[in-house]
């Protein structure tokens, strides 16, 4: 299982750190890809992990993700 640990900026100017895992993805590049690409389309989401909470994310009320090995940000 590939994991990464996503800093995402809010439209509002917050942050926020989350985990994003896909159990069946080999490598966290091909994760990164996927998470990318999933934001680039306007109707976008993503199912993450904020500690113990489901977060989704919409692309439309983020403005830039920064990506971290699994564990480097939390």
């Amino acid at each position: 299982m590939a994991g990464i640990v996503l800093r995402v900026r809010l439209l509002s100017g917050d942050h926020l750190d989350v985990t994003y895992e896909e159990p069946e993805t080999p490598t966290d590049d091909e994760v990164i890809d996927h998470a990318v690409a999933a934001l680039a389309e306007d109707t976008g989401t993503l199912r993450c992990k904020h500690g113990g909470r489901l977060i989704i994310l919409y692309a439309r009320g983020i403005t830039a993700i920064e990506v971290a090995p699994r564990g480097a940000v939390l």
